[in-house]
């Protein structure tokens, strides 16, 4: 695949269509979470000099810094004038120790530009200019942190803003409460996605990896080109979620897949090979086998039928080394179309236990017997 590929091209056209669970029905786990927090005051200049040196880190996706130069001003001036501001919300990385912003990106952000003298809140755009303060009192109207006068350096980085730190202590499994915490601090404006929820709280090598493996030449002429929201690399979770299955599946799908990026955050470099393999395997065959519209029933792309279909598949080429022949993959992809239950499963409650068994069931016979 060329750079110039349409398939990367954000703004070239709408994103593909896809069609999955309501969100009202499979927001939320049937849990009792147990959650501790406590509080920390940093200073200011701490706070810049733990974002500098990664101590506190800003996911590398996260809701885009919107504030205009004015807004990132009057909350500077807040911090020179000694006036309270809010604070921020932050999770404790149980591998590094490192904090993870939660809630606070605009406010850290804002402080980062002062200290560096420059506003950028879209690099890849090339938006930097001087952080002058803008529409703020006279004395300090058009000013640099270097132009402050002593004192008002020495206040600004005393300046405190509240930080509330959270721990998920139960259920021990897993952190699915810091995803719904995230989820609904950061609801406001364009609501990010659940994927693009992941991406935010749980950096690590899997999302890395997910990234890498939505760039496959096969997979790219089977959805189409690189979804803005994150919805193609979701749907790749899905299928290393199912495949990779430790446990039988358990609604809500979101926690499902939430759980699975907890436990295999930073796995060695054969999982990952692993998963990006047969994912490209499964793929590939799909494509070879079937024509355009793959994973279609209708118009919009079913991630039900894409989960089902291609872990099914996938199964079947781990099994025997070997995919099906084009034929016989083209043959158990219609037979499942064709199937009354098939179709309920992949149509109806897509998300309940027990339909996403019964697909599943349907599809690693149909594609054992291939």
């Amino acid at each position: 695949m060329t750079a110039n590929s349409p398939y990367l091209d954000q703004e070239a056209d709408a994103d593909v269509e896809v069609e999955v669970e309501n969100p009202e029905d499979d927001s939320v786990a049937p849990t009792r979470y147990e959650i501790t927090s406590y509080g920390i005051d940093f200073d200011v200049h701490g706070l810049n000099r733990r974002l500098e040196s990664g101590e506190i880190l800003i996911p590398g996706f996260q809701r885009n810094y919107v504030w205009s130069l004015k807004d990132a001003s009057r909350f500077i001036e807040s911090l020179l004038l000694g006036l309270p501001v809010p604070g921020i919300f932050l999770s404790r990385d149980p591998e590094s120790g490192k904090f993870v912003v939660i809630d606070g990106q605009q406010r850290l952000k804002s402080i980062q530009f002062f200290y560096d003298g420059f506003f950028n809140p879209s690099p890849e755009r090339n938006t930097q200019r001087s952080f002058r303060l803008a529409g703020v009192q006279e004395q300090y109207d058009g000013l640099l942190y270097g132009d402050l006068t002593p004192s008002d350096q020495i206040d600004f980085n005393n300046s405190v803003i509240h930080a509330t730190v959270v721990k998920q202590d139960s259920p021990e499994a897993d952190d699915t409460s810091i995803y719904h915490i995230f989820d609904r601090i950061n609801s406001g404006g364009r609501r990010l996605t659940e994927q693009e929820i992941r991406s935010a709280i749980y950096h690590g090598k899997i999302i890395d990896e997910l990234a890498v493996i939505n760039l496959n030449p096969d997979w790219r002429n089977i959805f189409g080109k690189v979804h803005s929201r994150q919805r193609d690399q979701e749907l790749i979770l899905r299928f290393l979620a199912f495949l990779f299955q430790e446990t039988p599946y358990k609604a809500p799908m979101s926690d499902h897949l939430t759980k699975f990026i907890g436990r295999h955050r930073n796995p060695t470099r054969e999982f990952l090979d692993s998963c990006g393999s047969i994912f490209g395997t499964t793929m590939s065959a799909f494509e070879n086998a079937l024509d355009t519209g793959i994973f279609r029933p209708e118009r919009a792309l079913n991630a039900a039928v894409f989960d089902s279909m291609s872990v099914g598949l996938a199964r079947r080429i781990r099994s025997s080394k070997v995919a099906p022949d084009p034929v016989a993959i083209k043959s158990a992809y219609a037979g499942l179309l064709a199937d009354k239950d098939y179709m309920e499963a992949v149509s109806r409650a897509a998300a309940d236990e027990q339909t996403v068994s019964t697909r599943m069931k349907k599809t690693i016979e149909s594609f054992r017997s291939a």
